[in-house]
């Protein structure tokens, strides 16, 4: 699939550069055209960079806060693409939401949908302004407010404005070029007459704007061309409108390309995105003459002029937008069910990274979370091990059965082969998040870093946990079956001490309440001083009186120091995993720029 993506988009582009190769050779003029299209894609780009730095803890308080529900995701997709003009970034943000399970599918799709009716606002942008004013003289004091201001003021959030200034002031200089470009292009090649009528124009132009929106991979910039050459009067009305469909249908497949490296729920939006859009472009196609005769009554009360039909167009690309968004939004739910069922992993999938998404690396605390996430995955790996090489099964050991029942119902199969799961469900997953989170640092404020290395120790005494109850395995299994009733009871100990620390840890990790929580670690850590058996005079007794051998005194003596190391590293780990990082990340949302009262007032305006 992916091959054949990118073969279809290379012959697209193919296409594309010999016919404007030929065009250039016979219109030198055509090139302003083209230049104009390059300083639009690149003013965006500034753009979208700019709101990142500019407002990005904004942007996540708002998609993470008002997307609870259907209505609520639509409207914040469109509210928030049609301020900041990129959808794109807005995809990136909700993919990495997504990839972190901080957003749900349904929500994402919601916003996807109101994303497209924000993207019109480009429309409206050129056609209301672009157009009717010299916009290009206010570019340069833009551009060179934005150079300045870095200068002196040295805050992300500063040159994040300065970033937008830019892109606007490099996007006004494109619309302008293209506009010149199309006037004078007008005097030489009328593309006009070339116009096609009936459903044959419409199939044809329709198809001539998803290949245009292919190969320039942004939608808006299509847009753009398509307006100002309608204004100039180099296509007809008629099939800008069916270019205009086009430019929808062509991000999908942008959609689609850019999901192919993203894990499944990433791959289940770009279907989400395509179906949507192409459900709108049928309808828009189907009763597009309908459509037109709306958009001429709307204009007439909107005090749109007759044969403004730059306006119009922005009109209908709104129209028809909204019009998908209605018809296709009752069926999200029934939607998002057949999504569940595509891109479903093939094979074992215990031991593979399940939230490292590249996509969760867009932004600080959605890497952030995916790691957490990641290592918690990684935890639940490590139980399955640990309550194996202690002979305890883990759906007594989580469940509310008596401890002392718990390790007296042992499994029959023999020795558990520590190795060769850990090589399974820890060192590929372990290996992940150590790499993942290399990557992320490189984009992390100092106060996100230091919660990465509290989640790569956490991970590390996960990992040495294992190790050390490798090292217990095998005297555990020979004492637990001696004929002798006293080593049997002290390894049965041991056995019940860890049971009772992963009941507990599993208890610390399912509840909300900080008393509770440290109430019960503080337990954990008074328990675990059971195992020094020199300290508390148990071994001594034990020799003393004869009741066990030197060799299991030696081999307790030893395996008690393993239960140790283990209930100190899951401890350290628990309390990093479920009490620090819990805090800190509650803390460094609170730190966020904008307050949830504030976030409410702004939706609200």
């Amino acid at each position: 699939m992916h091959r054949l993506f990118r073969n279809f988009t290379a012959s697209i582009i193919v296409l594309f550069v010999l016919g404007a190769l030929f065009l250039l050779e016979n219109h030198p003029n055509i090139s302003t055209i083209f230049g104009g299209v390059a300083l639009f894609l690149i003013g965006m780009e500034y753009m979208e960079n700019g709101f990142k730095a500019f407002s990005g803890s904004l942007l996540e308080k708002i998609l993470e806060r008002f997307t609870n529900n259907t209505p609520k995701a639509i409207f914040t997709g469109f509210i928030v693409t049609a301020i900041i003009q990129s959808s794109s970034l807005v995809s990136i943000i909700v993919i990495s939401f997504l990839s972190a399970e901080l957003m749900g599918l349904t929500s994402a799709v919601g916003v996807i949908f109101g994303s497209n009716i924000g993207t019109t606002a480009t429309a409206w942008l050129v056609s209301a302004f672009g157009l009717k004013i010299k916009i290009s003289a206010y570019a340069m004091p833009m551009i060179v407010l934005g150079i300045f201001i870095p200068l002196f003021l040295k805050s992300g959030s500063w040159k994040g404005i300065a970033s937008i200034l830019i892109g606007l002031g490099i996007i006004f200089l494109g619309i302008g070029y293209m506009k010149e470009g199309f006037e004078t292009l007008k005097e030489g090649l009328d593309l006009a007459q070339y116009a096609i009528a009936g459903y044959t124009g419409i199939f044809v132009y329709v198809l001539i704007g998803a290949a245009a929106t292919v190969i320039i991979q942004s939608s808006s910039a299509t847009m753009a061309i398509i307006i100002t050459a309608l204004a100039t009067g180099q296509i007809e009305y008629a099939n800008a409108l069916a270019l205009a469909i086009g430019a929808n249908i062509g991000t999908t497949v942008t959609a689609a390309l850019g999901s192919l490296k993203s894990n499944e729920n990433g791959k289940r939006l770009a279907v989400a995105h395509f179906i949507f859009n192409l459900t709108t472009a049928v309808i828009a196609i189907l009763f597009i003459y309908q459509l037109a005769e709306l958009v001429d009554r709307l204009a007439v009360m909107l005090g749109i002029g007759v044969e403004n039909y730059a306006m119009k167009l922005s009109l209908f690309h709104t129209i028809f937008n909204v019009i998908g968004v209605l018809a296709v939004s009752p069926f999200i739910h029934p939607l998002v069910s057949f999504l569940n069922t595509l891109f479903i992993p093939k094979g074992a999938t215990k031991g593979k990274p399940k939230y490292l998404d590249d996509a969760a690396l867009a932004l600080p605390s959605t890497a952030l979370s995916a790691i957490v996430m990641e290592t918690k995955h990684l935890y639940e790996n490590a139980v399955d091990i640990i309550a194996h090489g202690l002979n305890l099964k883990k759906k007594n050991l989580l469940s509310s059965m008596d401890l002392d029942e718990v390790i007296e119902d042992v499994y029959t199969h023999g020795s558990f082969d520590i190795d060769e799961f850990y090589n399974h469900w820890i060192k590929g997953i372990y290996g992940e998040i150590i790499d993942f989170s290399t990557k992320a640092q490189a984009n992390m404020p100092t106060d996100y870093i230091e919660e990465l290395y509290k989640l790569k120790l956490a991970s590390r005494d996960i990992v040495e946990a294992i190790k050390d109850t490798k090292h217990l395995q095998k005297n555990l299994l020979i004492y637990t079956n001696s004929s002798n009733p006293y080593i049997r009871e002290q390894y049965n100990d041991i056995r019940k001490g860890l049971a009772e620390l992963l009941r507990t840890i599993n208890t610390i990790a399912t509840t909300e309440e900080e008393d509770v929580i440290m109430l019960l670690l503080s337990k954990a850590k008074v328990h675990a001083k059971r195992y020094d058996i020199v300290t508390n005079g148990t071994l001594d007794k034990l020799i003393r009186k004869g009741l066990i051998t030197k060799k299991m005194a030696t081999s307790l003596m030893n395996d008690s120091d393993y239960a140790y190391n283990i209930s100190q590293k899951l401890i350290a780990m628990a309390e990093i995993l479920f009490i620090d990082i819990r805090s800190d990340l509650k803390k460094l949302n609170e730190e966020m720029s904008v307050s949830d009262e504030e976030v409410e007032e702004l939706m609200k305006g």
